[in-house]
C-alpha cells in the first residue's frame, strides 16, 4: 500500500473471531435483561468503560456489576459469562502478520480488560505457539493498560505521540465503524474489516 510505514490492527473482530451475542446471551440467562445497553460493539456504560481503561479491579467490577443489576452472581459466574464471547484466532491471519512484518512496523490497539486478556492468551496458546501473541507486533497497546480506549480522540493521539510516527503513513484496521471513523479523524488512512472480512483480503 503507497506511502503506509505502519499498521495499527484491532484484536476482537480483526485477529481474534468474537461474538457479543453470545456474552449477551450469557448474561441474560443468568438474570441481566437488557445487558447490550450496557455493554456492546458499539457502546459501553460507566462500569465498563472503567474495566477497559484500568480504573477498576477485577474484584470491584464483578461487585459493583451486581449492585447495578440487582444481582448477586459469584466471580465465575461473571467471569464465565463475560468471556463467553471470545472465540478462536484467525490462524491465517496471524500467519498473514508474519509475512507483513517485512514491510511494515505492525501495532496492536485494542480495547480489551485484564479478564479478557487472561483468556485470550489461554486461547492463543491452548494451540502450540513459537513465541507469545505480542511478539507479532513492534508494540502492543490494550485500552486496560494506557488508559485510554477507542474512539476517544485522546487515544489515538496517544499512541501516536508514544510511537512517534506520523499519523498519515499509518493505516489504522477495525471491525468497528465508530473506531474507524475516529481514526480518520486523527489523520490516519483506515479499512474497515465489515461482514466477517479478513486482514488477509486487504492484498496489504
Amino acid at each position: 500500500m503507497e506511502n503506509i510505514k505502519n499498521i495499527i490492527f484491532d484484536l476482537g473482530g480483526g485477529l481474534l473471531d468474537i461474538d457479543y451475542n453470545l456474552t449477551r446471551t450469557a448474561f441474560e440467562k443468568a438474570g441481566i435483561a437488557h445487558f447490550d445497553d450496557m455493554y456492546s460493539q458499539a457502546a459501553a456504560d460507566q462500569l465498563f468503560q472503567k474495566l477497559e481503561t484500568g480504573k477498576i479491579s477485577e474484584d470491584n467490577f464483578y461487585k459493583e456489576l451486581n449492585h447495578s443489576t440487582g444481582m448477586d452472581l459469584s466471580p465465575k459466574e461473571i467471569r464465565n459469562a463475560w468471556n463467553a464471547m471470545l472465540l478462536s484466532f484467525r490462524e491465517n491471519s496471524l500467519h498473514a502478520l508474519m509475512e507483513l512484518k517485512d514491510k511494515y512496523q505492525l501495532y496492536l490497539l485494542s480495547n480489551t480488560n485484564f479478564i479478557h486478556m487472561e483468556a485470550f492468551n489461554g486461547i492463543y496458546h491452548s494451540k502450540r505457539r513459537a513465541f507469545p501473541f505480542n511478539a507479532y507486533f513492534n508494540k502492543a497497546f490494550y485500552s486496560c493498560e494506557i488508559g485510554f480506549r477507542k474512539p476517544d480522540a485522546i487515544c489515538y493521539a496517544w499512541v501516536i505521540d508514544h510511537l512517534k510516527i506520523d499519523a498519515a503513513e499509518t493505516l489504522f484496521i477495525d471491525d468497528s465503524v465508530q473506531n474507524v471513523e475516529a481514526a480518520k479523524r486523527a489523520g490516519m488512512k483506515t479499512a474497515h474489516l465489515a461482514n466477517g472480512e479478513k486482514i488477509e483480503e486487504l492484498g496489504l
